[in-house]
């Protein structure tokens, strides 16, 4: 119990003098030992590395799993050491619900047998969702949650560890300074016509104890030194090792890209074969001609302007030509244009803010467009940038 005591003594006086060294600085009324120009800079990458990795983690959490209450239930399970439980994706749940749809419509009604085929094509698409969810945990989340639980908190322990030896190597550097100072004053030649002459024989009793206390801290510094030195070093290398990291979380970053082009083309190939199936029956159930699109060939690029929507108009039919476009009998109306807009096409007009435009519509026009004229220039602008003024 003794000893217990004796040490927690120890800890407080420790601990005070760092507090004390610490508010000092604060205030600029101590110096600070201060790292050099290679540490600083690994310093910083080391915390750009860590704060970068956990937003890059999170938001990786979030893209695999949207539902934020699943993902409190797999921290708890993972905290409480347990296994996690099957949970099925949407497209494997909305498979399912479809083909039991088509179990109480019929299946050989053409409602019934398409809600089959699409029922199945769902299921095939949550599977590869499921590989692809447990493939990017493995190679792309575990590594960088082992460097933010593991690595990271090493480091952090470390670098703590230093500040406090460096809060005391100064500490001793500001005792070994008032030992000088009040030896000097101690060792000052007498001055017999003082006004309140000093006991001489006191005054070289207290300049043998400065002397001694003058080694003391002395003594100190040099442990002090060398015990930061050694942190410093710890640190150091822990830090270098931030290199070592950034590859390994490259190297994770590519399995992940993989596994990403993995999945798009499973769910890729698992549409086309959807597709070609609606295509080839469409005749028997009555499924719009759309569904027959053609396929890219086998290992060329895919182009997502080859695969249609179901019910998307044809470009050729839909385009509509600027140059022939007449203002309406109805008359044209003057707009304000309350942003700037970057015409995407040959098709529309650029703006510029605050300038006033003509425009009006044309029949067949979609309801978020109007034509707008600008002197000799004529295009389609979008409504939600305009204010209609007439």
């Amino acid at each position: 119990m003794d000893f217990n005591v004796r040490k927690l003594a120890t800890d407080a006086g420790i601990f005070f003098s760092r507090a004390v060294q610490f508010t000092e600085e604060k205030l600029g009324q101590a110096e600070k030992t201060e790292l050099d120009t290679h540490f600083e800079s690994l310093l910083s990458r080391a915390d750009c590395t860590k704060n970068w990795t956990e937003k890059i983690y999170r938001q990786t959490e979030v893209l695999l799993q949207p539902n934020p209450g699943a993902r409190i239930e797999e921290f708890l399970y993972e905290k409480l050491d347990r296994k996690i439980p099957p949970r099925a994706t949407n497209g494997e749940i909305l498979g399912q619900f479809m083909l039991e749809a088509a179990k109480e419509f019929g299946p050989g009604t053409p409602y019934g047998s398409t809600l089959i085929k699409v029922g199945d094509c769902q299921r095939r698409l949550g599977g590869a969702q499921r590989d692809f969810l447990q493939t990017s945990s493995i190679s792309f989340l575990t590594p960088l949650r082992n460097f933010l639980e593991g690595d990271w908190r090493t480091i952090s322990k470390e670098r703590r560890l230093l500040e406090n030896r460096r809060l005391d190597l100064d500490a001793c550097k500001a005792r070994l300074k008032k030992a000088r100072a009040a030896e000097v004053k101690a060792a000052a030649a007498p001055d017999f016509q003082e006004t309140r002459p000093r006991n001489y024989v006191l005054s070289a009793s207290a300049s043998a104890l400065w002397n001694e206390e003058l080694d003391k801290a002395d003594h100190e510094l040099r442990v002090a030194q060398t015990e930061f030195d050694r942190q410093a070093e710890v640190t150091r290398l822990l830090l270098e090792g931030i290199s070592s990291t950034h590859v390994n979380h490259l190297r994770c970053l590519c399995e992940f890209v993989e596994a990403q082009t993995v999945y798009y083309n499973q769910c890729h190939k698992y549409m086309q074969e959807l597709q070609r199936e609606l295509g080839s029956s469409s005749g028997d159930i009555g499924c719009p001609d759309s569904l027959e699109v053609k396929s890219p060939g086998v290992g060329s690029p895919t182009d997502p302007s080859a695969v249609l929507p179901l019910h998307s108009p044809s470009p050729d039919t839909d385009a509509l030509q600027i140059e022939e476009v007449q203002p309406p009998a109805s008359g044209t109306r003057k707009a304000k244009v309350l942003y700037a807009y970057d015409a995407g096409d040959s098709s529309e007009l650029s703006l510029m803010a605050d300038e006033l435009i003509t425009v009006y519509t044309v029949p067949g026009m979609d309801s978020d467009w109007l034509i707008g004229e600008r002197g000799n220039q004529k295009g389609k602008v979008p409504v939600t940038y305009l204010e209609l003024l007439s």
